[in-house]
């Protein structure tokens, strides 16, 4: 089958196959650990969807293939640390180049365009099937993190300026966010048990964890600079605060397949802009107060 195929569009049939068997491959060791047996299922459905794929253009090629080891291992890393459907979805989207690469083999081999489509149709209605717990509790994430990246941003640069003690200011935000993420958890606690949840406990939990979790890498920057360096412990904060933002919000995109830039955008003004009107309150307030540390 391979005779009247071109250089160009065989080496672009490899590409495929050799991509095939490794989503193949990944897909069968992340069944081994997702939790739920549909997932399970899922998974080792998509895996042999792949290893069938993979089959059909090695007869073209007329090769067996191994898998790259460093894409199995960089997406079962994935999977373990941010979950299945994370790495599963990242994993997909970083396909949708090869919808060119399709195109132009479709001049030589027309079926591909419809092994194409029944790829693109059969992998997003199984991706659809994935139930994973964590991104139920997705929503308590955001309340934490949100409530903690503008409540915590603005205390910081407030105090500041007002302090200019980095070890003064690290202490007042430890005790602030500390009281901050029992206050949140127990208000999830307690939003979750009116509403008749009986998963008020795990929701507060989520919660809790993601504010504590912003409030340690927000006071870091702080205790890593010198003791009157207060500035560049704030511009270092706020950088902080973009990477915090820019990372949940892919993680979200990703894995619930909503656009990124819209909500990075949204998050990023209303953190820095609360930080900057703190840090403004802050020297307005040293400086009515005459107050001198």
């Amino acid at each position: 089958m391979a005779l009247n195929i071109s250089p160009k569009a065989m080496e672009i049939i490899r590409t495929m196959q050799q991509n095939e068997l490794t989503e193949s491959v990944i897909y069968e060791k992340i069944a081994r650990f997702a939790k739920g047996e549909e997932n399970k299922k899922t998974l080792l459905r998509l895996a042999e969807d792949e290893r069938a794929h993979y089959e059909i253009w090695k007869q073209y090629t007329g090769q067996e293939m191994k898998p790259e080891n460093a894409k199995v291992f960089k997406y079962t890393f994935l999977a373990r640390t941010l979950g299945f459907t994370f790495a599963v979805k990242l994993m997909e989207k970083g396909e949708e180049n090869a919808q060119t690469e399709y195109y132009i083999l479709s001049e030589e081999v027309p079926e591909s365009l419809s092994i194409m489509q029944q790829e693109e149709e059969h992998e997003q209605a199984l991706l659809g099937m994935l139930d994973e717990e964590r991104l139920q509790y997705v929503g308590s994430m955001v309340l934490g993190l949100n409530d903690a990246l503008v409540e915590l941003t603005g205390s910081l640069a407030g105090f500041a300026f007002a302090l200019q003690n980095n070890r003064l200011i690290a202490l007042s935000g430890l005790i602030v966010g500390i009281s901050a993420t029992f206050s949140m958890a127990s208000s999830e606690f307690l939003a979750a048990r009116s509403e008749g949840r009986s998963d008020a406990l795990k929701a507060c939990s989520y919660t809790g964890v993601a504010y504590l979790l912003t409030v340690i890498a927000l006071i870091s920057p702080y205790l890593i600079f010198g003791t009157d360096q207060y500035i560049p412990a704030l511009v270092c904060m706020l950088a902080v605060v973009i990477l915090i933002i820019a990372g949940f919000t892919f993680y979200t995109s990703v894995a619930q397949d909503e656009p990124f830039f819209k909500r990075f955008a949204e998050m990023a003004v209303i953190s820095v802009g609360v930080a900057v009107v703190s840090f403004i309150v802050g020297i307005l307030a040293k400086m009515f107060l005459g107050v001198d540390l």
